[in-house]
């Protein structure tokens, strides 16, 4: 186990949510309808009968489990391994992670890496099929939500061979004080300590599966955290910065986080379905219209890329790239 320094939750409050739930078995008509309501109101949903097999899920996790209970040492040695640090520029939490690009290659790769679990490369890779599937079915039911004629203008940028889409595995071992006596700890402070904090995800959508631990929150109002109960289940569906220009601001990416539990061992898989680097980001003329203006400038997402990578974990990337018409006067609402 990782042991590090605990990151303390400031005073906040705390509002429990259940978010929408996306029956993918939905006549599809109903499904587009629940689905855009979803990403207007929440940016989030959890989605059912997903069609990713349990098996598949259930290989993926065990494989992952493994390599996090091997010695510290022997995970370091992994380029793609970290701990605590979070990017590059100073931001800390209390997590461990495996960070990789989710093409076919990359992921091939592992299976000639000594400390990595033999079956990882094989269960990771059947595990990122289903996802991007998933990933892409649910962007070509938004695109039909959203009246635009071509409906795989989402979904084609994460089936393209230069895809930037990754893979993130997050540990957060238990962070029980041990000052503190369990039959101290009432319901309510189970979650004590910052994983990885408050940001919005840059690239189109994610899909996150995590085991059957809360920790994620969601802040629909600033200064306010709602817990999202785990789900097993399903997947958690969340907008990301590049899907709130493409919908030029109907669909929000709402910032969120994730904290520890003080018994519990947490492990979240998180897809995030990303377009090629030269792709241009821009919404459709179907979006644009005199009574809602352009609210981006076009950009590329290698032009996003750097500048996510360039600032810390908690700021307003977005607003870099907000018209400046627009800036001041667009009230939308996460």
């Amino acid at each position: 186990m990782v042991l590090l320094s605990p990151i303390p939750i400031r005073t906040e409050k705390i509002l429990p949510i259940n978010l929408p739930v996306v029956d993918l078995s939905t006549e599809r008509s109903m499904l587009t309808k629940l689905i855009v309501k979803a990403c207007e109101e929440y940016g989030f949903f959890n989605v059912i009968n997903h069609g990713v097999p349990c098996e598949t899920v259930a290989k993926m996790e065990e494989a992952a489990f493994d390599f996090f209970a091997r010695p510290l040492p022997q995970k370091k040695q992994l380029p793609i391994y970290g701990c605590k640090n979070i990017g590059f520029n100073g931001d800390m939490g209390e997590i461990e992670y495996l960070l990789l690009n989710a093409s076919p290659p990359s992921i091939a790769h592992f299976n000639n890496i000594s400390n990595v679990p033999s079956n990882f490369s094989c269960s990771v890779s059947a595990y990122r099929d289903g996802v991007r599937e998933l990933a892409c079915e649910i962007l070509e039911l938004m695109a039909e939500g959203l009246g635009v004629p071509d409906r795989r203008f989402l979904s084609r940028l994460i089936r393209d061979v230069d895809s930037d889409s990754v893979l993130r595995f997050n540990h957060y071992p238990p962070t029980l004080n041990k000052n503190c006596k369990d039959k101290d700890m009432s319901p309510s402070h189970t979650h004590t300590n910052v994983g990885f904090g408050e940001h919005s995800d840059p690239q189109i959508l994610t899909i996150l599966r995590s085991n059957d631990v809360a920790g994620l929150q969601i802040s629909l109002q600033d200064g306010v955290w709602n817990p999202v109960p785990p789900d097993p289940s399903a997947f958690c569906v969340n907008v990301g910065d590049l899907l709130q220009v493409m919908t030029n601001g109907r669909f929000v990416s709402v910032r969120h986080r994730a904290v520890t539990n003080s018994h519990k061992s947490r492990m979240s898989v998180a897809y995030f379905g990303g377009p090629p680097l030269d792709a241009c980001i821009v919404a459709p003329s179907v979006m644009v219209t005199p009574q809602r203006p352009s609210l981006f400038k076009p950009f590329t997402w290698a032009e996003y890329k750097k500048v996510t990578y360039s600032m810390r974990l908690g700021e307003r990337r977005i607003d870099l790239f907000r018209n400046c018409t627009q800036l001041h006067t667009q009230n939308y609402s996460s």
